[in-house]
């Protein structure tokens, strides 16, 4: 049987912390930023944790379930 490869695109956007919950960025910060409130700009550049709805689903691309 061949090895469990993990998701390339995933292992690029999520990484773990050390209580082990799973760590993402915002999207919509990349362009067309000047209708964007400088209040949402410095929000959407913060990090934050993936809703536990699909943390099942990042585990498996991740391979960690």
């Amino acid at each position: 049987m061949p090895k469990m490869k993990t998701k390339s695109s995933a292992k690029k956007r999520f990484k773990l912390t050390g209580t082990g919950k799973i760590k993402r960025k915002h999207a919509f910060k990349s362009h067309i930023l000047t209708k964007k409130s400088k209040k949402r700009k410095l929000a959407l550049t913060h990090d934050t944790v993936v809703h536990k709805s699909d943390e099942d689903n990042v585990k498996t691309m991740l391979r960690l379930k």
